[in-house]
């Protein structure tokens, strides 16, 4: 045989060998579950915003019973003498401290916070609203809001944290202006919360929003969401009864946003109950984000009638 028949021969057995190994999978496409699963669920707005005032205990009881391994902790004057209270209780029942409401300057309720999340070697993201800055020009406005927010950052990246910029309506609600003051200040621990029930004014530019703020996303927390709902007594509803749900959830998931994602209470109601009506409305929804049919709609605790 020579060597340019043995060349050939080989070369044709390694074609057949490469050509039975099978494919590699290709890596599947972030799923709905993999971001509204519950384990990626944060509690939110629990609470000043609970009818029956639960202590610290009760809190945490409540938070095991409902499955979340997230809590995100916003908080009264009244609440903070048992914030590491809870804190203890948190770790033991191993649920995340995920993030902390945060006062817009570093007066005595921040440093306490500061110092006990410090304590327990805690890394949360502190979400901050401002009040619209003063300025005549929209940069003069950014550069106000940029000076009040760079102190907290400087402090939250000394023990590790980041700061999520929370819109609550206004100036300093408008996603771009959020993106100016983190592009003008240049510091890597600056991102947006963005709040379904603070945006309805949002609503019709949603998607386009979403892509804006995607690359700065910390948290994004959820809502059944109806158009003008502020304006017709239906700003905070439960999740999936709202017929824009489908369509803000879907696009959520499709952008490629992997971070948690926040349950409401917020609404003065017993908070287990609301909290359960927003757990039920998003199974609902899930297979349908998937392409399979709606089961039966919740029955919802907290809304007078479906």
């Amino acid at each position: 045989m020579t060597y340019f028949s043995f060349l050939l021969g080989f070369l044709a057995t390694l074609l057949v060998v490469v050509k039975t190994q099978p494919t590699p999978p290709e890596k599947a496409a972030p799923s709905a579950r993999d971001i509204y699963a519950r384990d990626n669920l944060v509690a939110w707005c629990i609470v000043p915003f609970d009818a029956k005032k639960r202590t610290p205990a009760q809190r945490v009881a409540m938070l095991q019973k409902l499955g979340f391994k997230k809590y995100a902790y916003d908080w009264r004057s009244e609440h903070l003498p048992t914030f590491e209270e809870e804190i203890r209780l948190l770790k033991e029942a191993k649920i995340e401290l995920t993030a902390v409401w945060f006062p817009p300057q570093l007066n005595k309720d921040a440093e306490l916070i500061l110092a006990t999340i410090k304590k327990y070697d805690l890394k949360p993201q502190l979400w901050v609203t401002l009040s619209d800055p003063t300025g005549t020009t929209p940069m003069e406005k950014v550069a106000v809001a940029a000076k009040i927010i760079e102190p907290i950052a400087t402090e939250a990246a000394k023990i590790g944290c980041s700061v999520g910029l929370y819109n609550h309506g206004g100036w300093f609600g408008e996603p771009e202006n959020q993106i100016a003051i983190i592009e003008l200040l240049k510091l890597k621990n600056i991102g947006i919360v963005y709040n379904l029930h603070h945006g309805h004014e949002q609503f019709d530019r949603f998607p386009e929003i979403l892509k804006k703020i995607h690359p700065y996303l910390y948290a994004i927390n959820i809502n059944g969401c109806v158009k003008d709902g502020h304006k017709i007594g239906k700003k905070i509803l439960p999740v999936g009864s709202g017929e824009l749900d489908l369509k803000f959830l879907s696009a959520i998931r499709d952008i490629g946003y992997m971070g948690p994602i926040g349950i409401l209470g917020h609404t003065q109601d017993d908070v287990a109950e609301r909290l359960a009506d927003n757990l039920d409305g998003l199974a609902w929804l899930l297979p349908q984000l998937n392409g399979k049919p709606a089961g039966e709609k919740p029955k919802y605790r907290t809304l007078p009638q479906n």
